[in-house]
């Protein structure tokens, strides 16, 4: 076995040949992607000279106006796509089945074509009928004379529909759905997935068409189908959301036209999507009163800042091993931040279980939020809570000291505006803005000390066990 052998079985992800074939890669461990090899490819020993199909030209004269962002009519949307779709784009959206992909892509059709200026939407369905998807668009207000559907699952015939209406922008939900019969392999398999995005995506750049397609995700989160899909497209976005939420975010995992890391926030209702401007409001649960075991931390997706809470509970065990539980956080940052308190701050957790989440379904992985959740833990141990109206910020290292993030300004800038006055941040922070009272704290032991009221006003809050 390996890579090198001429005939078997080779791995559509990796390349890695078998002589017979086996249902994982043992090179890229990806399922279900070897296929039957042609045999051994001649080696080129020249290249033919063939005639370009368009001179080279100095950078500077090449014309750049195709390549400008045109707005979708959804706003969030346009934020995570960099302004816009750019004519020529294959944008790939994929999420879990029920997050909204279908009904965020519907509401975009029927922008589209309600601008008029770009030329009508073609909508292509391979997973419902037309008359699902019509009853769809009434229910969320989406019908419009220059918004088309088909519902088909063959990508000749789906040619064939952008030849007869000739649309500004198409829709494919799912990519996954459609299938070519001059492939071997059943729709959704790794080789049909891979000839059909091809196909589609030379469509594309031939007649500078935008396209939307619908990704499907495994049990991982990860984009379904070959690793080349993500390849191949222009723009890779992930839709995500907790089915018993009514959040949803799209992240930017790729792209070629914009930032790569923007975050848009949207709402489902029960007559479609829409669009959240200012989403910090709902990852805080404000209370009047301070309660222990939580801290407001402020991060950063793309350029927006967010306000967010963690909570932690830490609750005495008898067993062996006390439980772990982490929701909405970085599970292996949080051991981290667990071992640097029992170690560095003298805060005891061998002998309890602890919990830490988010508020509203939130997802935080930066090291921003270390501090935060340290805090939140020694809070909920000693049963002290921070004041209502500060917020943390820091990275916590393995030696117990609290690092500088970025954009520090205007993290506490965004806390400022919702009414936050005091914050906890690491040494040399940079500017900060007035209306906000910041405490430098260089390492764990001086952070945990304004639990213990030292350096700044805590609440201390009565016992449950009298003690």
């Amino acid at each position: 076995m390996g890579k090198n052998k001429g005939a078997g079985y080779r791995c559509a992800e990796c390349g890695y040949q078998v002589a017979k074939w086996v249902g994982r890669c043992p090179e890229c461990h990806a399922w279900g992607s070897f296929e039957e090899a042609a045999g051994p490819r001649p080696q080129l020993t020249k290249i033919a000279e063939a005639a370009p199909s368009a001179p080279a030209r100095p950078i500077a004269d090449v014309d750049i106006s195709t390549a400008r962002a045109r707005s979708t009519g959804v706003g969030e949307l346009d934020r995570v796509l960099g302004g816009g779709i750019v004519a020529g784009a294959v944008v790939l959206l994929a999420g879990e089945p029920g997050v909204g992909k279908s009904t965020l892509l519907l509401e975009v059709g029927h922008r589209w074509a309600a601008d008029g200026a770009g030329g009508p939407a073609l909508y292509v369905t391979g997973e419902e009928s037309a008359g699902q998807v019509r009853l769809r668009a009434e229910r969320t207000g989406n019908v419009h004379d220059d918004l088309y559907l088909a519902a088909e699952s063959d990508v000749g015939a789906l040619a064939g529909h952008v030849d007869a209406v000739r649309p500004g922008l198409l829709i494919v939900d799912s990519v996954q759905t459609i299938g070519s019969p001059e492939v071997e392999g059943t729709p959704g398999g790794v080789t049909q997935v891979r000839s059909v995005t091809t196909a589609l995506v030379a469509l594309a750049k031939e007649r500078g068409l935008p396209v939307l397609l619908v990704g499907h995700v495994t049990k991982d989160g990860a984009v379904a189908g070959p690793r080349v899909l993500e390849h191949l497209v222009d723009v890779v976005l992930h839709f995500e959301g907790d089915r018993h939420s009514t959040l949803r975010l799209v992240r930017g995992v790729k792209n070629r036209f914009g930032p790569a890391d923007e975050v848009g926030c949207f709402e489902l209702c029960d007559d479609g999507i829409a669009g959240v401007a200012d989403p910090s409001g709902l990852f805080l649960n404000r209370r009047d009163a301070a309660v222990s075991g939580t801290a407001v931390t402020v991060v950063v997706e793309g350029k927006r800042p967010l306000l967010g809470e963690v909570q932690a509970l830490v609750a005495g065990s008898s067993l062996a091993s006390p439980r772990r539980a982490v929701n909405g956080l970085d599970s292996s940052r949080v051991s981290m931040v667990l071992a640097v308190l029992e170690r560095r701050g003298r805060v005891r957790l061998s002998n309890a279980d602890v919990y830490t989440a988010t508020v509203g379904g939130m997802r935080v992985a930066e090291p921003a939020a270390d501090l935060a959740a340290a805090l939140a833990v020694a809070s909920a141990a000693r049963d002290v809570a921070l004041p209502a109206d500060m917020v943390v910020l820091g990275e916590v290292g393995l030696a117990g000291e609290v690092r500088r993030v970025p954009d520090v300004g205007r993290r506490l800038a965004e806390a400022a505006r919702l009414g936050f006055t005091r914050a906890l941040i690491p040494p040399d922070a940079g500017k900060v803005p007035s209306g906000v009272r910041a405490l430098e704290v260089p390492d764990i032991s001086t952070a945990l000390g304004v639990l213990d009221g030292q350096g700044a006003e805590v609440i201390r809050l009565p016992s449950a066990s009298g003690r």
